[in-house]
């Protein structure tokens, strides 16, 4: 028996062996079927080359990667790095049956640092390498001597020496094939791949490259594009313009020269153009915009000429103009029994200082927008000092017009307004400035239409600008040069009488209402006050954080974004009348949607840069995204319960 045991026990272990014997010669056959280099590694990243196919078969063209794993923050370099750094360099001049080997280039990532502009790839990134060999079907060793460049804070290059060996075979898919296959449909494809193409690259006036893409497949996100083939220019980062159906986009793409050569409409360039993981290449030479152009282009403004004219003519019944409506109503009854004459003068002298303004306004908006600042409508209100200045201002009026002094007029004033008579000249002075007065308090204020002709405004050229804010202008204007056409409308007016004094008293009262407002805000900004708008005491309210919406989103969450500030006049109205009311507050409590803020009472290059990829130069803005409404659902400037609810269906729909 204990023969017998001992013999069992033999058979158990010999049977055993021969099982981790099997499994090993497995473990190694599958191994050698699946070639890859030794690991070339550094503190900072590791770098690999692996092969696709487990032996060369009969291909021509092979297909290999260089795999390189990046440590947390570090990244690596694309063909065309950018402001600095260089691209990844493989010499295979050692090879044996290797005639070439071609490196293609995944989609890159712009990245920004110390003001420096670069393209590459962060994490990881397999480059794929198509090897060509000079007898097909034999096999192939590839020596590679590689150089890349990785930074974090600093930069270190990286220096090795890889080997793969590529038997002779069949060339069945490998393990790593995968890997290869996924960072090679990241290469940039043409355009009809994608459904995407480049309808027109020219040069403007202002010396940028606009760029008009359309897609007829996947609408664009966050589009993006590279420049290359005119090294004696330097391209910035593009401004992005996309289209309500996101089908469309214009790229404006400032241009800077570096040195002699031809002007930029004279060669060929190479457009990479790219939205996310996905890219397009094409080459292209781009078309001076002329001045004979302009014609066509005036005609296609005329529309949002129309809508600039509309939202100017209701911002005079905006909260934020009433004031000086009332200040207006009272110099007009002032003016009861005066001449014709007298009457149509103060009222035009209104209606220019309005228009004059809105040019002011443009022009340095304008300005801003050369120098490469960010620019926005109502943006002057996130500073203080204009803040200050605009409360001194209200509280003068307020004195004026509950006569505790008179606003006395330069002579020189009054002579340019009516060269005959001094007082009709101050008359018209001080309706000058009521209408600049009136300019400066409707900034904060974002009416219908309004929003749509600045955001438009703004994103074109310094001729465009000055004609929209002119129309606004003048839409604001507007009632002023009506009564000022048919001055006989004056007489529909009560006439004067002791009710006045009340009138009076109530403009006083509430340009006073407006420096204490105006003063608050200040109290805001310089932080003697509490600000209210970044949580507005509801604790389901978070700060806005854009990077985090496409993971709320892909957790199937409805994201809520409210971009305001303490000194928008209509974000408070927002607030009131359908985000604090129900049923919307109480659908923005539901755990099911996150309601997020973002607080531009002071300056925020992240909200400006958020607004302007949304074509929105001005606020209320508020976009709701969701598993439904990945690029995001806009809403009207003037929010309504029905809206609300309608976008956060939609926008929660699988």
């Amino acid at each position: 028996m204990m023969n017998r045991g001992k013999s069992i026990g033999c058979a158990v272990r010999l049977a055993v062996f021969c099982v981790l014997a099997a499994v090993g010669s497995i473990a190694r056959a599958y191994a050698d079927n699946d070639p890859a280099s030794g690991l070339f590694q550094s503190p900072q990243s590791s770098a690999q080359l692996i092969a696709a196919v487990q032996g060369t078969g009969d291909l021509t063209a092979i297909p290999l990667a260089l795999h390189i794993v990046l440590q947390p923050g570090w990244k690596t370099y694309w063909r065309s790095p950018g402001d600095a750094g260089y691209p990844l360099q493989i010499d295979v001049s050692g090879s044996d049956n290797v005639e070439e080997a071609k490196i293609a280039w995944p989609v890159p990532h712009r990245f920004q640092l110390f003001g420096l502009q670069t393209f590459g790839y962060g994490d990881e990134v397999a480059f794929p390498v198509m090897v060509t060999p000079v007898t097909a079907g034999a096999p192939i060793v590839l020596k590679a001597k590689i150089r890349y460049l990785v930074c974090e804070q600093i930069c270190v290059p990286q220096d090795g020496d890889l080997t793969l060996d590529l038997p002779q075979g069949a060339a069945t898919p490998s393990s790593y094939a995968p890997l290869v296959n996924r960072f090679a449909s990241l290469v940039p494809k043409s355009g009809e791949r994608l459904g995407w193409s480049v309808e027109r690259v020219a040069v403007d006036q202002q010396s940028q490259l606009v760029v008009d893409a359309k897609s007829t497949g996947e609408v664009f996100d966050a589009p993006d594009v590279v420049i290359e083939g005119a090294p004696q220019f330097y391209f910035g980062p593009p401004r992005v313009e996309l289209s309500v159906d996101r089908q469309s986009a214009r790229l404006y793409v400032p241009v800077e020269r570096l040195g002699k050569g031809v002007e930029l409409a004279e060669g060929d360039l190479v457009l990479t153009f790219l939205d996310g993981d996905r890219g397009m290449e094409s080459i292209t030479r781009p078309v001076p915009i002329v001045a004979a152009a302009s014609i066509s282009s005036w005609i296609s403004l005329l529309p949002i000429l129309g809508i600039a004219l509309l939202g100017g003519l209701i911002l005079n019944v905006m909260p934020c103009v009433l004031p000086v409506l009332l200040l207006k109503l009272t110099g007009v009854l002032d003016l009861t029994g005066r001449e014709q004459s007298q009457l149509r003068g103060a009222f035009l002298s209104t209606a220019a200082g309005i228009v004059t303004s809105f040019l002011f306004l443009a022009g340095g908006l304008a300005a801003l927008k050369l120098a490469g600042a960010s620019v926005g409508w109502g943006i002057q209100f996130q500073q203080p000092a204009f803040l200050a200045l605009m409360a001194i201002v209200c509280l003068v009026f307020a004195a004026n017009v509950w006569g505790l002094f008179q606003i006395p007029m330069p002579a020189f004033v009054g002579r340019v307004a009516v060269a005959s008579d001094a007082r009709p000249g101050n008359e018209h002075a001080k309706s000058f400035f009521t209408g600049v007065l009136a300019t400066a308090l409707a900034t904060p204020c974002s009416a219908p239409f309004v929003g749509t002709a600045v955001g438009f405004a703004l994103s074109r050229g310094t001729t465009e600008i000055l004609a929209i804010f002119l129309a606004l202008g003048l839409g604001l204007a507007l009632p002023y040069i009506v009564v000022a056409a048919v001055p006989q409308l004056v007489g529909f007016l009560p006439r004067p009488g002791r009710w006045m004094r009340w009138l009076k008293a109530v403009l006083g009262l509430s340009l006073v209402g407006t420096a204490i407002w105006l003063m608050s805000i200040i109290g805001v900004q310089t932080g003697i006050l509490n600000a209210g708008a970044a949580t507005r005491g509801d604790s389901y309210w978070i700060a806005f954080e854009e990077a985090a919406i496409p993971d709320y989103v892909a957790d199937n969450r409805v994201v809520f974004v409210d971009v305001t500030a303490d000194w928008c006049i209509t974000c408070q109205a927002n607030k009131k009348l359908v985000i604090d009311q129900q049923p919307v507050a109480g659908r923005l409590k539901d755990g099911g949607i996150v309601a997020m803020q973002a607080d531009w009472t002071n300056p925020d290059p992240k909200i400006a840069d958020f607004l302007g990829r949304h074509g929105r130069y001005g606020i209320p803005f508020n976009v709701v995204y969701g598993p439904g409404a990945p690029a995001g659902i806009v809403l009207p400037e003037l929010l309504t319960t029905e809206a609300v609810n309608a976008a956060l269906d939609q926008a929660a729909k699988p």
